[in-house]
């Protein structure tokens, strides 16, 4: 990270003093010269071959490299609000969701496969850690919704996002500087070099380094929480020895180390730990009092540190006028660590840490086929290769969960750490906890077990490892100049591997004696004579001492870590049927019906007793059925553009993560449906006025199980955005102002819509519903001036800018124990811009 800052530090201070803002892909051209009359017309490649946006019968959203500056784009969040019927939650750069048409791609397990696929350049990046990517220096991104197995493959069960990058070329020296300040510390720079070596040689060296304060204070430490620390560095280079061979590697790097996300909990204020003293409300835009206890992970400090790094070479290679074969070839890594407060208030009762780490190599070979007749399309086969794991620490404070659970632990102010440790206190509670009286037999029993209640640490590790091969094909038939018939089909077989470990540091004394009421009454005494032992936590399972290692959250596997794996197979076929038809030149009607399959999961959970074998769920592959009918046209002139689809989905075996003793466990929800409609125009109302809009309606519903008749998570009934980019010519140059406007209906966070009846998996009951999200909108605001003697630019902006208060998730791992947490969104921020250009 520091070596990223430097580098772009360095590049901004030799001699192109002048800093600047989000210019990567804009046209610095003088605006005297510039006068848009119609709407841009982006060529895309979501079919496997360069088209315009409207003969590709797919509801499509693109949008250029230029497109995402003017609206402030830079991470996917940002760019799901202008694209209707996607939405990503961004809880922090580990553990983003990406939600398609209202169904939820966000699973950090080893063995889980996603439903959205994101890509680089045509390389899968779908695994949830190393998924969420810097926007930077951006040729354009292409958004595909429904089922596109056919076309991307791997993932793309119900959509998939290609982030095309800009590439070396050797036709021109271009070198870009930029950078932008604003309140909260914030601070943006960037930097890219493209330098011809030869007529067929160019090398390109792109980064950004951008950080800024949290908005949540952290009222224990001082530091912010859900800051920004984000560097990434990018370099390609492009040979083209020839006119029909072009070849493309890319090398990406990126690196995040936010401060700790902020879980805060609405059951308890924040208060001093040791003196009880209230520090704030349970309001979750204000102050948090969060830490990690003291000797977790070596000392680890809330936040995260991960790491993405990956390789791509691209290969074109015309054979003739007809053929061309392409060739991708990808190896990929990340490794992230997160370490956080999971209970969201002040006393260090959890803290939990998750360590995922993956590496994958892929290579796809493809010819295309178009002669300019009636018969045009594509062939090809895939092989993939991943192998991951994620491991899942936990440090458990037995004496203060010990208060939560029996209830003695006070809302919404939490006793100090004096009172729930003493020994009395503590004493009085495990006899409340195991219903042993004063003047029971087993009383004398009680003090020895309160003194031996201690910090436990345990973890639990899912390992997956994943194997496939792909076989496609896509053709379509022009039958006249106005009818095509597209149709594609995939084959995929996949051989995995799922395992499971987990351990203890220690044993148990609270894991023992909530495991109290699932054994024999005559085992009882035993049991509970044994934890009065002093020293039981620590005494090893033996004959004379025959007491499980008991675990809270995970118990632990045969010899204490045991790692236990299954082997198994899957394979499927996807497919799609598409008729296009096209009245006039400009206007594109088509009606198509996908296959999108989700592989076979075989989901892990730890044993069943402590020291057993971990336990092995098939979950069957969800299958999705869609009907797509759309239309699309450009009018008055190419000034004006409109889009719109309506689709419904029938899911079959419709796979949902669900919390078990915290731990997420996916498993078959039944069937489900969903159904909508989706717009887009823009219009070149005037030379100095263009407009733009998106609308998207889903209505996401479980149709059978335990969920029927709930929505599904993350996704809102109804989204929209308004925005324009508004030119005036005065001070021999342009002023640009573009304001937008995005907003969404209501949102649930769970597929339970946090009912309490359906919170069977909790460690404790959560009977409040408060864990949604109602309508709201967020304003932003640009202002740019762009000289026309010079190829500079400088600029203001405000997002939020009516500061709306707004939650970004709620519920999380706090409500596993009956006290879910809440993650504010953004606040207000603004600042200024400047950019050169040569």
């Amino acid at each position: 990270m520091r070596a990223i800052r430097t580098t772009l530090l360095m590049a901004a201070a030799s001699g192109l003093a002048l800093t600047a803002g989000q210019v990567w892909a804009a046209d610095l051209t003088p605006a005297a010269t510039a006068e848009p009359s119609v709407v841009e017309e982006l060529v895309v490649t979501a079919q496997k071959r360069e088209q315009k946006v409207l003969d590709v019968p797919i509801a499509l959203t693109a949008y250029s490299g230029a497109m995402l500056d003017r609206l402030g784009v830079q991470e996917f969040d940002k760019l799901s609000l202008f694209v209707p019927g996607f939405q990503v939650q961004n809880q922090s750069p580990n553990n983003p969701g990406f939600v398609m048409r209202g169904v939820t791609s966000d699973s950090g397990d080893a063995t889980t496969e996603p439903r959205v696929s994101v890509f680089q350049d045509g390389v899968s990046i779908s695994k949830s850690r190393g998924s969420y990517i810097e926007l930077f220096d951006i040729q354009r991104i292409e958004i595909a919704k429904g089922p596109q197995s056919t076309l991307y493959g791997r993932g793309a069960l119900i959509g998939a996002v290609n982030v095309i990058q800009n590439k070396a070329d050797p036709k021109a020296l271009d070198w870009r500087v930029a950078a932008e300040v604003g309140n909260d510390g914030y601070g943006l720079f960037e930097g890219m070099a493209n330098v011809p070596l030869s007529d067929t040689f160019a090398v390109r060296l792109a980064g950004r380094y951008k950080e800024r304060k949290g908005p949540i204070e952290n009222l224990l430490t001082g530091r912010t929480l859900g800051s920004t620390d984000t560097g990434a560095l990018r370099f390609s280079a492009h040979w083209s020895p020839t006119s029909r061979l072009n070849a493309d590697l890319i090398i990406n790097y990126e690196a995040d180390h936010p401060t700790g996300t902020s879980f805060k909990s609405n059951s308890f204020n924040p208060t001093d730990p040791t003196t009880g003293a209230v520090l704030g409300d349970r309001d979750p835009n204000n102050g948090a009092a969060l830490s990690a206890g003291a000797g977790f992970n070596g000392g680890a400090k809330l936040g995260l540190k991960r790491f993405v790094s990956g390789a791509t070479v691209l290969v074109d290679y015309s054979l003739n006028d007809a053929f061309k074969l392409s060739s991708i070839t990808a190896a990929r890594r990340f490794q992230s660590t997160e370490t956080f407060d999971p209970d969201g208030f002040s006393l260090p009762m959890l803290t939990f840490a998750e360590d995922a780490r993956g590496k994958q190599y892929s290579q796809e070979f493809r010819l295309n086929y178009d002669a300019g007749g009636p018969i045009s399309g594509f062939a090809g086969v895939s092989y993939f290769n991943e192998d991951a794991r994620t491991s899942v620490p936990s440090q458990i404070d037995e004496r203060y969960a010990l208060a939560l659970i029996t209830g003695y632990l006070s809302k919404p102010n939490a006793q100090p750490t004096g009172l729930l440790t003493n020994p009395a206190v503590l004493t009085a509670l495990v006899g409340g906890l195991t219903g042993i009286g004063a003047t029971s037999p087993l009383a004398p029993l009680l003090p020895g077990i309160a003194n031996n209640l201690h910090v436990h640490r345990e973890s639990y590790t899912n390992y997956g490892k994943t194997e496939s091969f792909d076989v496609y094909g896509d053709a379509t038939w022009r039958l006249s100049e106005q009818f095509e018939i597209s149709a594609g089909l995939r084959y995929t077989h996949d051989d995995k591997t799922s395992g499971y470990a987990s351990s203890v540091e220690d044993r148990s004394i609270l894991g023992g004696l909530i495991a109290l009421s699932s054994i024999p009454a005559a085992q009882r005494p035993g049991l509970l004579q044994a934890m009065a032992v002093p020293g039981a936590a620590t005494i090893p399972t033996s004959a004379g001492y025959p007491v499980p290692m008991f675990g809270i959250v995970s118990q632990p596997t045969t010899n204490n870590g045991d790692i236990f794996s299954q082997d198994f197979s899957d394979e499927g076929l996807t497919w799609r049927l598409v008729g296009r038809y096209k009245p006039t030149t400009d206007t594109s009607l088509y009606a198509s019906y996908a296959r999108g399959r989700r592989p076979d999961v075989l989901s892990v959970g730890q044993p069943a007793a402590p020291g057993g074998p971990a336990r092995f769920t098939p979950v069957s592959a969800e299958t999705v059925d869609s009907f797509e009918v759309g239309a699309k046209t450009r009018a008055m002139g190419g000034r004006l553009t409109l889009e719109g689809a309506v689709y419904a989905y029938d899911y079959d075996n419709f796979q949902t993560t669900i919390l078990v003793n915290a731990k997420p466990v996916t498993t078959n929800a039944g069937k489900a449906k969903s159904y909508g409609f989706e717009g887009q125009t823009t219009w070149a109302a005037a030379s100095f006025a263009e407009l733009f809009a998106t609308f998207g309606y889903t209505h996401g519903r479980f149709d059978t199980g335990i969920y029927e008749g709930n929505r599904f998570r993350l996704s809102p009934d109804y989204k929209a955005s308004i925005g324009s980019s508004l030119h005036a010519d005065a001070l021999r140059g342009r002023f640009t102002f573009t304001p937008t406007y995005t907003w969404q209906s209501k949102v649930y966070f769970s597929d339970d819509n946090d009912i309490a009846a359906l919170q069977v998996s909790n460690l404790l009951p959560d009977t409040a519903r408060d864990e949604f999200q109602s309508s709201y909108g967020l304003l932003d605001l640009r202002l740019e001036y762009q000289p026309s003697f010079a190829s500079w630019k400088v600029g203001a902006f405000v997002t939020n800018a009516t500061d709306e208060k707004y939650v970004k998730d709620a519920g999380n791992t706090g409500d596993a124990f009956g006290i879910p947490t809440f993650i504010a969104g953004n606040p207000r921020y603004y600042g200024v811009t400047a950019a050169l250009r040569y």
